[in-house]
């Protein structure tokens, strides 16, 4: 009787460990469930890039979608600082377009920028606008410190390339003390543009790139020459990217000959 429960009890054990082994082999369809990758999910890359990118950067985002189809694109514009200080606080970037050198360095000196990946891609020039109807006879920079001009709109410069520009073309033609107490600062340089396109302000210091884009400004002047540091735009893949070979694709993407005939178009300089 003993002898009986204890070979029962080895049948029940191998007919348990077949049904098992069964089980793992798929059904005896003769192939590994975990031999076949599973599907991968089409990328999807989130784009932070500066407010004078707009434009040009919404016109390319539909020529890249014919290109690259299955890939969903997020462009996120703001000051270039801002989008800096999101990105150091872990916001889910993956390429990172900046209007100044300053930014990228930044975020390059604390490891955030994928090896290999940062490119210079555009350049532009910092101009002086006026509302398009303005009679106040501002033909120079200089002229803002003259006591007809009330309010100067600019970029905040700890966080606005454009508006680090400016502070840097008054410094360089003296007129920092002479014309702090008329600024009003915006928070990017498109803030700017609306400021002088309302009438709020007097004039105010934008891209070239931005001024082209509105009919109610008008360039009052150019920045003089070696007023203010290049103006260059470079762009890099961030580090964390969970699609680093879609965000590098992309930024190929913007140095081939589509993307630059849309920057040309609204004013930009290619770098490369």
């Amino acid at each position: 009787m003993k002898l009986n429960k204890n070979r029962a009890f080895i049948i029940f054990c191998l007919i348990t460990t077949f049904v098992f082994s069964f089980a793992l082999t798929g059904c005896g369809t003769g192939g590994s469930p975990s031999s076949t990758p599973p599907p991968q999910s089409a990328p999807a890359l989130t784009v932070s890039a500066a407010a004078s990118l707009t434009d040009a950067l919404k016109e390319i985002k539909e020529l890249y979608a014919k290109e690259k189809p299955n890939v969903t694109l997020t462009i996120n514009f703001g000051g270039s600082g801002a989008l800096q200080q999101q990105i150091e606080q872990g916001a889910p970037v993956d390429v990172f377009m900046s209007a100044a050198a300053t930014q990228m360095d930044a975020l390059q000196n604390k490891g955030l920028l994928l090896d290999g990946s940062r490119k210079d891609m555009l350049k532009n020039k910092v101009v002086l606008i006026v509302p398009s109807g303005s009679t106040a006879g501002i033909a120079d920079f200089k002229d803002l410190a003259d006591s007809k001009v009330k309010k100067i709109a600019i970029g905040e410069p700890k966080s606005v390339p454009a508006g680090q520009y400016a502070d840097e073309i008054f410094t360089k033609q003296g007129l920092s003390d002479k014309v702090k107490d008329k600024l009003v600062y915006a928070k990017d340089v498109r803030a700017v543009l609306t400021y002088v396109e309302s009438g709020e302000v007097d004039a105010g210091v934008v891209f070239l790139t931005d001024a082209k884009t509105s009919t109610k400004v008008k360039v009052a002047a150019p920045a003089p020459d070696a007023s203010h540091a290049p103006v260059i735009y470079p762009a890099a893949v961030i580090k964390s990217s969970k699609s680093p070979d879609a965000a590098k694709d992309f930024i190929t993407f913007l140095g081939g000959s589509q993307a630059k005939a849309v920057f040309e178009k609204y004013g930009f300089t290619v770098a490369q």
